[in-house]
């Protein structure tokens, strides 16, 4: 263990707590020592102090809240509160080989799960050959109708994902969901990015980091690379590509502005769009500009209110028949939730199989469905060592923890498993990866730090050009000692993620 300053923040050393650790593991003598590519990190680390650090991760917090880097956290029957995700100010790091793995895996994924969508939607031979069940896709709450038969621009279903990945015991990376629809998060990577170059600036100087300020760039040129216009020279205005958001009351509104704003291009909400002759235009103080591409951070259910729910706000008046058309593209495409529906999760292994005929390179974490009769009983016998999901729920919502679950509880989701046994899945507690994290002391006033757990969203762009990964993601990290949870919407924070050259 490097030699820390006497007050410094690792002046007790470092417990890893019998966990796989990011940052540490125990030598051949047992003692705990950094791993090699943290060796220089850590021993920079080590000649801090605790209040230097804590001003530090206050300085951070606080300019977060003033740039507005916030989101909304909803709760049952209380008023909503307007937050900040935490930011811890010690780094996570990857070397250049292990993310090379992560990111052929995440590559590999991402195409077969196109792949699939593409034929959920037109000739269906998966499900005729019986590798996804017919009825689990065809009950699936995302799966729409409407869309089937309807073709896409390159046959591209899927622009913009967020895989979520963990590491158990062994190290080995795992996949523990797919985010298809409006994954996000990706602006807290690029704001986590430009806090700790400001703050904690000398961190960078030896290591070699990636960049991530790229990442708005691509998927701008992904976006207009979808445009129906694109073939058409000297199409008026050129490609119109505009952010559409369910407005300031959503959870993750600043992002979307965020993310309109680095691409420059408009941010809208549904009223300031309308559908004429199928196609879309926006309302300007100069008159109408037809729109070609739509970011869309609005679920499908309230796109159109003629084609999905009547009464909603959010979304335009005959949007989808302008898509039907082909005079419009959204990303992600109409239709994608599918494919991260928790029940097909447990069979992406053998997507990737049937439609690449390669083996995946990034595990799932074994996972039961319920409606399997064999899978129900195991999972009724076994509740209170599992966790349970709801098939379509995020967040950290509609779940139970089988391990710190009371009676209770565990009777309450044995009740509703039975009922709706579709909408449940189950998997074993994984005993996720810790990272050195800065915890406070009592008064606030100094810290040290402790392993917390942490699990790593990844973001992928798929475009015209091909499929690529930002170096890095959003590196999530349950705050509260011994929680498993890691949601922004449960009390968990966040870290930069650095992937060296």
């Amino acid at each position: 263990m490097p030699q820390s300053a006497p007050g410094g923040v690792l002046r007790d050393g470092y417990d890893t707590g019998g966990f796989y650790d990011e940052a540490f593991e125990r030598g051949s003598d047992g003692v705990v020592v950094p791993r090699a590519h943290y060796a220089e990190l850590v021993a920079q680390i080590a000649s801090m102090d605790g209040p230097e650090v804590r001003r530090a991760t206050e300085l951070a917090n606080r300019s977060f809240l003033h740039r507005g880097v916030t989101f909304t956290v909803y709760s049952e029957g209380e008023q909503s509160a307007e937050r900040i995700l935490p930011f811890d100010p010690i780094p996570r790091i990857l070397p250049a080989d292990e993310w090379a793995v992560v990111e052929a895996g995440l590559r590999q994924r991402i195409q077969a799960l196109n792949r699939f969508l593409h034929d959920v939607y037109h000739g269906q031979e998966i499900l005729r050959d019986g590798i996804v069940p017919r009825r689990l896709v065809v009950l699936a709450r995302d799966f729409r109708r409407e869309v089937v038969g309807i073709d896409v621009p390159d046959d591209q279903y899927i622009h913009v994902a967020g895989c979520d990945l963990i590491r158990g015991d062994d190290g080995r990376w795992m996949v523990l969901e797919d985010n298809l629809r409006t994954p996000s998060g990706v602006s807290y990577v690029l704001a986590n990015r430009q806090i700790m170059t400001r703050t904690l600036p000398d961190w960078f100087a030896e290591l070699g980091v990636r960049s991530v300020d790229s990442y708005a760039g691509q998927l701008l040129d992904n976006l207009v690379g979808l445009s129906p216009r694109r073939a058409v020279p000297g199409a008026a205005g050129g490609p119109g590509v505009v952010v559409l958001t369910p407005g300031i009351y959503n959870s993750a509104y600043f992002e979307h502005a965020f993310l309109a704003q680095q691409m420059g291009v408009e941010l809208v909400e549904g009223r300031d769009l309308f559908v004429l002759e199928n196609r879309v235009y926006m309302r300007t103080t100069t008159g109408r500009r037809q729109v070609d591409v739509i970011y869309r951070r609005i679920d499908d259910e309230f796109l159109d209110p003629l084609a999905f729910r009547s009464e909603s706000m959010l979304g335009v008046a005959g949007l989808l028949g302008a898509v039907r058309t082909g005079n419009v593209t959204l990303a992600n495409a109409i239709g994608t939730g599918v494919a991260d529906d928790k029940v097909v999760y447990r069979y992406v292994p053998e997507i990737i199989r049937y439609y690449l005929g390669e083996e995946p390179i990034l595990d799932n974490v074994p996972t039961y469905l319920p409606s399997d009769p064999e899978h129900l009983d195991h999972v009724l016998r076994n509740l209170e060592s599992l966790v349970v999901k709801q098939a379509n729920a995020s967040g950290g919502y509609g779940m139970l923890m089988g391990p710190s679950a009371d009676e209770d509880e565990l009777e309450d989701f044995r009740s509703r498993i039975v009922a709706n046994p579709r909408d449940y899945i189950a998997q074993p507690v994984i005993p996720l990866s810790r990272h050195p994290t800065f915890v406070p002391d009592e008064r606030g006033e100094s810290g040290t730090l402790q392993g917390r757990h942490v699990d790593l969203r990844p973001y992928v762009l798929s475009g015209p050009d091909g499929i690529s990964v930002l170096p890095g993601g959003l590196t999530r990290v349950a705050l509260v000692r011994g929680s498993l949870v890691v949601n922004s919407s449960q009390g968990g924070g966040s870290k930069d993620t650095w992937v060296l050259q």
